[in-house]
């Protein structure tokens, strides 16, 4: 199935990342940027919660689902930098993060075939982070203080977990790849070898 309801969710919310870095870079409307940056990010869930309750599950919306993600997080973490409406520092510790996951992700998949199954406190991470970086955004466009004390309080947990759980995917990696290692020795024993 390729043109169902959850599919065409992601596809908006893939669509919206270029228009929230011309927003944001273009027009320099910081406040319009951080809404619509939070607004893709709220709406994380939905896609996956409507293809599992209306039966549309497909392989094409599970690789659209974390492209979006990954695509808004990349387009926030990044144009927040540039445009220093984002710490510097938290952004350079999610990039860091993101490119070394990513990368082991990647590294994995193709030694083996294989994909790093999602971690719950994954999750609850990447939701504090998807509210934190509009929260900057919008203060940077001028308003109220709360927004900076709430990016704060939201994002220096979400960071942490974040950075705990790329551990926990990297012990996954590792485990993954030793018992691939294993799998592939053992199927080159002779029979009756000795292992």
């Amino acid at each position: 199935m390729i043109f169902t309801i959850p599919n065409l969710i992601s596809a908006i919310r893939i669509s919206l990342v270029p228009v929230f870095l011309w927003l944001l870079l273009g027009r320099e409307d910081y406040i319009a940027a951080g809404l619509l940056i939070g607004g893709v990010g709220a709406t994380d869930w939905v896609d996956g919660y409507l293809a599992r309750r209306l039966g549309q599950v497909s392989e094409l919306g599970k690789m659209l689902d974390p492209i979006a993600d990954r695509l808004a997080v990349a387009a926030a973490v990044i144009g927040g930098w540039i445009s220093g409406t984002v710490p510097a520092w938290f952004a350079a510790a999610l990039l860091v993060r993101e490119i070394f996951v990513g990368s082991a992700a990647m590294y994995l998949a193709v030694r083996t075939g294989k994909k790093i199954a999602v971690r719950t406190l994954g999750k609850r991470a990447t939701f504090a982070i998807y509210f934190a970086i509009p929260a900057f955004i919008v203060y940077a466009g001028g308003a109220h203080e709360f927004f900076r004390g709430f990016a704060h309080a939201v994002g220096i947990p979400g960071l942490i977990l974040y950075w705990i759980v790329a551990f926990q995917y990297f012990a996954d990696i590792r485990r993954a790849l030793s018992e691939t290692g294993e799998r592939v020795s053992s199927e080159r024993r002779q029979p009756g070898e000795a292992p």
